[in-house]
């Protein structure tokens, strides 16, 4: 018997209290969300970061969307049958969902938005698994792979490089053309000046999921009330709290606590603690001297203590060795424990001395947008210095850091960011970043783990598969955990219909 998901069979999530907001709610209005900072980018195919995906994610959608408890549902898809031997899916799609241009949406944008994908995506990997396509119809999108996976679906639903569906007219665009910012999301593309703001208006065209009781994560049934969200780049967290107390904001985003004090006196202030959030990570390229030893990157993994750095983050943290949650059905902490928070300056010591360390510059990357990834650099170099490391900070702007570590970029060993989706939805989203990110290339050992994990559809399995690649990412040091991180963010009470989540969405919200 095929197995079956569809939209309204699955219930809706309530982990974070998510309800569809009762009685009639004023239309209307601009909310000012005051950003860290903006886009590079709105091509979906191109897009990992956060920054860029909080507003991505409102105006594209896939055949699944992730809902609140980070699962697969069906969106532009109605339902999905998959075949007993997990090599078929099949798709019926949503009749009379649009685009923002007013062309609907068949198979054929679908299978289109699939071939581009796969011949330019940096995350193009997760389609290798896949052997052929059909569109035996309009409503209808069918596809094959080569061996059985257990994990398709979620691999579909991921928020980051999202499988998002645009026109079959952008079949040919090259990577991040500036064109291909069309999709079928409630909210559509309006006006972007890249240092200085962004724009996204309600799209009146917009054909909601009406099976859905009410929004579900990405997913669900979505109204926008608003006419815009005008998103400012605002890189200091006091500019952006000041915006808030003055009236230029109605959202101010990724706050640091101790600065939560200024609201203390604010009735109509809302404060918002997010948890889980993200991750603190570490990331060390692979494709760099002196970093291209796996040694010297032991050493560097040899003198973190993360409490230390983590303490100077500023942020909600809690201790954790591995780079899933708890929750997940594949955690181990255990096992990856000697991996984390090894404070041992003197086992560092001896590894650059058997790698030969002639005092070679190492180059700590960070960025001036998110002060925790700055201070957190800091503390490093400083932890580096005391073993005989001779590190060197560089400061540059949040997109080029993170432009720098997804494309691999020369001139950099060492970096840090806050990964939110990637420890919520588990391993299968975190290959295409641990690979990028480290510039791995040739790690047979950690290739044959992922391949084994893909390839399973015994969860068992998975999870033996999954544990051999965490020690090897951990173990070699392509990535050091910190800590798993809260998020905060405060928000004026003139707005109505704010869920706090891992990220901010304005469907279902009003501004009186």
């Amino acid at each position: 018997m095929k197995r079956h998901l569809a939209a309204a069979s699955l219930s809706l999530a309530v982990l974070l209290g998510t309800t569809a907001l009762a009685g009639a709610q004023p239309r209307g209005g601009t909310v000012i969300d005051a950003n860290v900072g903006g886009p590079g980018t709105f091509d979906p195919a191109m897009i990992g970061t956060t920054i860029e995906l909080e507003t991505l994610n409102q105006m594209f959608e896939g055949l699944v969307m992730m809902d609140e408890n980070y699962r697969a549902k069906p969106m532009i898809a109605s339902k999905v049958d998959t075949a007993p031997d997990g090599m078929t899916y099949t798709f019926t799609l949503r009749h009379g969902v649009k685009f923002h241009n007013g062309k609907e949406l068949t198979s054929a944008d679908v299978l289109a938005t699939y071939e581009r994908y796969a011949k330019i995506s940096p995350n193009a990997i997760v389609l290798a698994n896949v052997g052929s396509y059909e569109t035996p119809d309009p409503y209808s999108f069918v596809i094959h792979l080569k061996v059985p996976s257990g994990v398709f679906l979620d691999i579909l639903k991921s928020p980051a490089y999202p499988l998002v569906i645009i026109p079959a007219e952008f079949r040919d665009k090259p990577a991040r053309d500036p064109e291909v910012n069309i999709g079928t999301g409630p909210f559509k593309f309006g006006e972007w000046q890249k240092d200085s703001h962004f724009v996204m208006r309600r799209f009146d065209g917009y054909a909601p999921d009406e099976s859905s009781p009410g929004p579900d994560g990405y997913a669900g049934r979505k109204t926008v009330y608003v006419d815009a969200v005008r998103y400012n780049f605002v890189p200091e967290a006091n500019a952006r709290i000041a915006a808030l107390q003055a009236g230029d904001a109605d959202v101010a985003p990724t706050l640091p606590p101790d600065l939560l004090a200024r609201f203390k006196d604010r009735a109509d202030i809302a404060v918002e603690k997010v948890f889980p959030g993200c991750q603190n990570i570490f990331l060390l390229s692979a494709g760099n001297a002196p970093t291209n030893n796996v040694l010297i990157r032991r050493a560097i993994a040899a003198v973190v203590n993360a409490q230390d750095i983590a303490d100077a983050s500023g942020q909600i943290t809690r201790e954790n060795p591995s780079i899933l949650y708890a929750e997940s059905p594949y955690y181990d902490g255990a096992a990856v424990k000697p991996y984390y928070s090894q404070n041992n300056p003197a086992k560092a010591k001896a590894l650059l001395a058997e790698a030969g360390y002639k005092g070679e510059k190492i180059v700590l990357q960070t960025n001036s947008n998110y002060s925790y990834m700055r201070d957190e650099i800091l503390v490093l170099a400083e932890q580096m210095k005391a073993a005989g490391m001779n590190a060197e900070v560089q400061v540059v702007d949040w997109m080029t850091n993170a432009n720098n570590m997804a494309g691999r970029a020369s001139g950099w060993n060492v970096s840090t960011s806050g990964f939110c989706s990637q420890p919520l939805l588990g391993p299968q989203q975190w290959r295409n970043m641990v690979y990028n990110f480290a510039n791995i290339k040739g790690d047979t050992e950690l290739d044959t783990a992922y391949d084994k994990f893909f390839a399973s559809v015994d969860v068992g399995e998975r999870r033996k598969a999954w544990l051999e690649a965490e020690q090897s990412i951990l173990g070699k040091a392509y990535f050091i955990k910190v800590a798993d991180a809260g998020s905060v963010f405060a928000y004026s009470k003139k707005l109505s219909g704010i869920k706090p989540w891992y990220n901010i969405r304005f469907w279902n919200v009003s501004k009186q």
